[in-house]
């Protein structure tokens, strides 16, 4: 059996896309998810990509003496990826003290656990968000963190804080922050993909379900921000190269290869595209028109955001090596494979 590597939310968008690729890889995957936001067919799709069924335990990481069985149960884990918390940047600004204590709490229980043992590695999911309106694009990973915009962004700024200070006392504790831009597509093989609740807070699940007339049309919010054309711009990367990634920052902690025990990486193309050249995207590899119109700015959204990824290019070694047309080809495939089986349901 290879080593065994927890995978919290392991069940949802990119912890099943990196349970695959641990997999591929011949790690062991131990799935810890409540299915608040996933569905427990995820691990049929992701045994039909690897040919492997991962473990899964199903709880709420926020009952603190499960947190405790598990680890004791589970004494041959060797690495943890972290994704388990609420992402909703809206749902965030009404209901913060969940966010907190999902998102903050859940970490602290976990890195309890971690403190405990002889050696731990622990990668952390984080988010662009962390840097609000970057002053300079691309923005690096020495750009200045700024007050969040949201509770969701704030608590990716602390809990990044929370991981250091304990790296700080911890000698044999290594972690690694990977702070993701956009993360979009689906796996090639439209076994596993997005599979939001509701209505869609991301861009790119909001094409796709207009697109298969889901939804009635896209609203793009605001066509005079100072861009070429208008529109927000953001770095897109394809899901399954963010995952990859996640193989690589694990592999670096296992090797002890990391030149301190608390690293932070910047995880996306490189390149910004705008809603428009998204929308452009879409109507390319799918072939349909999208039903769009402008509507006012959005409260909080930035102008720009796009990566300086040359820190993961060459300390990681890992890079983006999809296009856009090849992550949104994805995502569509994916959305019309999901939509036919509810309907033939």
């Amino acid at each position: 059996m290879g080593r065994k590597i927890l995978v919290t939310g392991g069940l949802g968008f990119i912890g099943s896309h990196t349970v695959v690729e641990l997999q591929n890889e011949g790690f062991e995957a131990v799935i810890i998810d409540n299915l608040s936001n996933a569905d427990e067919k995820v691990v049929d799709g992701i045994v039909a990509i690897t040919g492997k069924r991962p473990i899964f335990e199903k709880f709420d990481l926020r009952e603190k003496r499960l947190v405790q069985e598990f680890f004791k149960k589970y004494s041959d884990i060797e690495g943890v990826i972290h994704f388990a918390a609420s992402k909703a940047v809206g749902e965030s600004v009404e209901e913060p003290l969940m966010y907190y204590e999902n998102n903050l709490g859940v970490l602290t229980y976990i890195l309890q656990e971690l403190k405990n043992r002889e050696k731990s590695n622990f990668i952390f999911s984080s988010s662009c968000t962390v840097y609000g309106q970057a002053d300079k694009m691309p923005i690096t990973e020495d750009a200045p963190v700024k007050p969040a915009e949201s509770p969701y962004g704030n608590s990716k700024q602390i809990g990044e804080e929370i991981i250091r200070d304990t790296c700080k006392v911890t000698s044999h504790l290594s972690a690694i922050a990977l702070r993701y831009f956009n993360p979009i597509g689906a796996h090639p093989s439209a076994e596993i993909g997005e599979l939001p609740i509701g209505i869609p807070q991301n861009l790119v699940p909001f094409i796709t379900q207009t697109g298969v007339g889901l939804r009635d049309e896209l609203l793009v919010f605001g066509d005079d921000y100072p861009t070429p054309d208008g529109t927000c711009i953001r770095d897109y990367i394809h899901v399954v190269d963010l995952a990859k990634a996640h193989v690589a920052a694990m592999k670096r902690l296992l090797e002890s290869r990391n030149d301190s025990n608390f690293e932070v990486f910047n995880l996306g193309t490189g390149t910004g595209s705008s809603v428009l050249e998204v929308i452009q995207s879409f109507e390319r590899v799918s072939g349909e028109k999208l039903n769009y119109r402008i509507a006012p700015r959005r409260e909080g959204d930035i102008v720009q955001a796009y990566a300086d990824t040359r820190k993961a290019n060459d300390v990681l070694g890992w890079v983006a090596k999809s296009s856009l047309d090849e992550a949104m080809k994805s995502a569509w495939d994916w959305e019309r494979k999901i939509r036919s089986y509810q309907v033939s349901v």
